[in-house]
């Protein structure tokens, strides 16, 4: 990981899902990665996206990969399983590498398994839920870092992710210093806003003299 990529890694690590998300909405950088949370609320992931596209098996079943073994720190593994419910594509074997490897973290647009493997050694996995059925035969991988969808959103290779209690974000690698520079922004007016209510302001006084309600407004 190159001096510039763990300042970023740094930078948006110290900023929430929530301020990152409100940067975008400004900057109309769709990002939010819908339905893709974390199996445990304190799971954490920052990091550059490894993409990973999967489709269904047909003549040819195909392989569900062996790349894990070539991937490590700053890297976030993003497999596209097209929202599919019904096989998983990271299980034990995954994450007891991915640990060991210490890669970043997992965001699978499809379900996991083996959870208590991810909870037993801390390795961020988010998914839009588990279940134990395997996708051997079932799915195969289509392409790798390459563009794949996300939650519904497009996530190239390389791009930032971020991932905390409140889900995923992706942020575009070409514009992740602008979305920092907007987060920080919105998160130190929220923070001037809560410090004022401890202090006997009201909420409206407060979110008005802080222009709250323009923060997350897309701006020219």
């Amino acid at each position: 990981m190159t001096e510039t990529d763990q300042q970023i890694e740094a930078e948006l690590s110290a900023l929430g899902c929530t301020d990152l998300s409100d940067a975008m909405d400004r900057l109309r950088i769709p990002g939010q990665l819908a339905g893709i949370m974390p199996l445990d609320r304190g799971f954490t992931l920052t990091g550059r996206a490894w993409t990973l596209r999967y489709g269904p098996v047909g003549q040819d079943p195909g392989t569900v990969g062996d790349y894990i073994d070539d991937l490590g720190p700053g890297q976030v593994v993003v497999l596209d399983n097209q929202a599919r419910l019904d096989a998983t594509v990271w299980g034990d074997l995954l994450t007891t590498v991915a640990a060991g490897r210490h890669v970043a973290g997992t965001v699978i647009d499809g379900v996991c398994r083996d959870v208590s493997r991810a909870l037993s050694v801390g390795y961020p996995v988010f998914s839009r839920g588990n279940w134990m059925r395997t996708g051997k035969d079932r799915v195969r991988v289509e392409s790798t870092a390459e563009p794949v969808t996300a939650g519904g959103i497009r996530v190239e290779p390389g791009d930032w992710m971020r991932g905390d209690a409140d889900g995923v974000v992706s942020v575009p690698a070409s514009r992740v210093r602008e979305v920092i520079a907007a987060a920080r922004e919105i998160a130190a007016a929220e923070e001037r806003i809560r410090k004022a209510v401890l202090h006997g302001q009201s909420l409206r006084e407060a979110r008005r003299d802080n222009a709250y309600h323009s923060l997350q407004s897309a701006r020219v």
